[in-house]
């Protein structure tokens, strides 16, 4: 299970789970534009969230 941490306070938060009850998967994705952005993907197919953030930057999986 994912723990997500942000950089600036610390903050912690363990596993995101899809509606099917399926945890998350983290991702790397590319804009059109060129920019990387971090989401959270459902391995059953239903879909994909930008990955949590906090104090204004996302917040990385350890």
């Amino acid at each position: 299970m994912p723990t997500y941490t942000c950089s600036d306070c610390n903050m912690s938060l363990e596993s995101i789970n899809c509606s099917c009850g399926t945890e998350l998967v983290h991702k790397t994705i590319t804009n059109d534009n060129g920019d990387t952005v971090q989401v959270a993907e459902c391995p059953n197919s239903h879909g994909k969230i930008k990955s949590p953030t906090c104090c204004g930057i996302d917040m990385n999986p350890e």
